[in-house]
């Protein structure tokens, strides 16, 4: 299972190659995602497909919750999380 701060990188990589008001933000781990606009709902499907793709976990819609998807570390926290289940532990 990778670090937290391994997986805060690439989301945040990812997150600034698709979308430009994260670049034009210069984002942090802490930053609001969805309040701050630069997450929309077709945004957080197009980073659900990633996140599935990328660390092998797979999101329900029971998943699809604002405070999953709040900022970089809420997300990379979700995914270590999943990450955990799917390996058998407990999260």
């Amino acid at each position: 299972m990778l670090p937290m701060q391994v997986i805060s990188e690439q989301l945040k990589n990812f997150i600034v190659k698709h979308f430009p008001l994260a670049r034009n933000r210069n984002i942090h781990t802490d930053d609001p995602l969805l309040e701050n606009g630069i997450l929309d709902s077709l945004g957080v499907l197009d980073l659900v497909t990633y996140l599935e793709k990328e660390f092998g976990i797979s999101i329900s819609d029971e998943d699809l919750v604002p405070e999953n998807f709040q900022t970089i570390g809420h997300i990379a926290a979700f995914v270590q999380g999943k990450s955990k289940a799917n390996s058998g532990q407990l999260p």
